[in-house]
Order: structure tokens, then sequence, then C-alpha cells
């Protein structure tokens, strides 16, 4: 399938997606959007693929914002639908996959941006990077999960910060705040995030796709963690992974998780 907006490399079972509107600092817009689901919603059903890692194009930015310029005219009505689709498409639906998406912030990570990063499983930065909700400066709120997942993250009182104030910081602080896992050079930051995908791969992939399950649950006001948790665990007795994963801990063997 070919993209106008997005670049994908595929090897093994590494898939890197780069967000490809460098002059525009790869602002989200509708088909970017739409691109990035079909493109995440194939590569989740691609069992080559374990790990996936979000990036963009250029020094400059990961996602400098949402395309504002699609939306200004807006009335109420076209405003609540723009957060809904978008949420559904892409942000909701990254933070659901069973693959896990590395985010690689490789520079400004801001609004819709940062709303993406903080979508994926996990975080990497650049010394680079820059992140933050600008949203309150146009007179709007962040609409695609920022008000929600920033707070678990950050915390309520930093999250409040970042919101309210409109300010951004820098990947200092964004590692202090527990909103990044890792501060690299710019040059170093693929390279984490590969050697992080290659630890991940050598996992079970069924059970990988439970556990995020499972951790997403406990941050869900209609959920209980524990309950899916539960679940989840029970789920796992019943897979070839399983059986494969004991009988080489047992054996004294690497395992060959056969995916099922």
């Amino acid at each position: 399938m070919s993209y106008n907006t997005i670049l994908i490399d595929q090897t093994e079972y590494l898939a890197t997606v780069t967000i490809n509107r460098p002059k525009k600092l790869n602002a989200l817009n509708k088909e970017t959007i739409q691109e990035l689901h079909s493109a995440f919603k194939a590569l989740e059903e691609d069992k080559q693929v374990k790990v996936i890692i979000l990036t963009g194009n250029g020094e400059k930015a990961f996602v400098a914002g949402a395309d504002i310029s699609e939306f200004a005219d807006f009335s109420e009505k076209e405003g609540g639908k723009l957060a809904a689709k978008g949420q559904l498409l892409l942000f909701d639906f990254v933070e659901k996959l069973s693959t896990p998406v590395i985010a690689a912030v490789n520079g400004f990570a801001l609004g819709g941006g940062l709303e993406l990063a903080m979508a994926c499983h996990f975080r990497v930065a650049s010394d680079t990077a820059r992140m933050g909700l600008p949203e309150v400066s146009l007179g709007v709120i962040p609409g695609y999960g920022g008000t929600q997942r920033l707070p678990q993250l950050v915390g309520k009182g930093r999250a409040m910060e970042m919101i309210l104030t409109a300010g951004m910081i820098d990947a200092k602080t964004a590692l202090k705040y527990g909103l990044v896992n890792h501060v690299v050079s710019p040059e170093e930051l693929l390279p984490l995030c590969a050697k992080l995908a290659s630890r991940i791969s050598n996992n079970s992939p069924v059970a990988i796709g439970h556990a995020i399950k499972a951790v997403n649950a406990g941050f869900k006001h209609d959920s209980n963690g524990y309950a899916a948790e539960i679940k989840a665990f029970g789920k796992c007795f019943g897979t070839a992974d399983f059986k494969e994963g004991t009988s080489a801990f047992l054996e004294k063997r690497k395992a060959n998780f056969p995916g099922t």
C-alpha cells in the first residue's frame, strides 16, 4: 500500500512508521490521521511485525501539532466530531494495539503530536525534543486524549501546569516527569529504539498483547484493572506461546514463540 504523508520501513520483526510532512513540521491533518490508522491496522495484522517505532521526518519535529487550518472555522458540533473521530481512528486505536508502539520523539511534540506520543506504549526522546500542550493559547483544549493521558503519566499537578500555561518542557524535564523513558542524542534515538524493540521481540507476542490490555484497563474508569489482569493471565495458559515458553524454560533453551 502506498501513502502520501507517511513512510514505512519494515525489516524482520520491526516496522518503522515515519510521518513525512517535514515542511509542515509533520503536523497531523485528516489525511495523515487516516493513513496512520490504515498503516497501524495493516501492521497489527502482519504477524511478522513484533514492534512498531513511530517517528517524524527531519530533525525539527516528531509532530508539531494538528493542522489548524483544517478546523479553524469549525462549529461546536464539528469540533466534537473532530475529536471523537481522531480518538477513534488513531489515538485510542494506537493505545489498544497488541503490537507495542515506541514513540521516537525526535523534535517538537506539541498538541496532537504529544497526544500521539502519549498514546504509544512508551516514549524515547532525543535531547533536542520539546514537548507541550499549547491548545489553551488558541482558545481550545487538548482534544485527542491529552487531558487524560498526561495526568496519568506525570501526575495531576504537573499536567495542570503544562496544560494551563501552554508551555513547553525540554527532554530532560520530560524524563524527570516520567513522560519519556529515555533521553539520548539524536544519533542514538532510533538505534536505542531498535535495541528495545529487539528485546521485546524475544518475548511472547500473545502475552505482550494481553499485558498491554491489562495495563490499559487499570487506567479506565469503567474497568477493573485487577480483574482484567486475572482474565488475561488465565487466557495465557491456553496459548501455544505459554506451552513453548514454559517448555523452553524447563529444557533450558531459548523459546521460539509461535505467536498463538
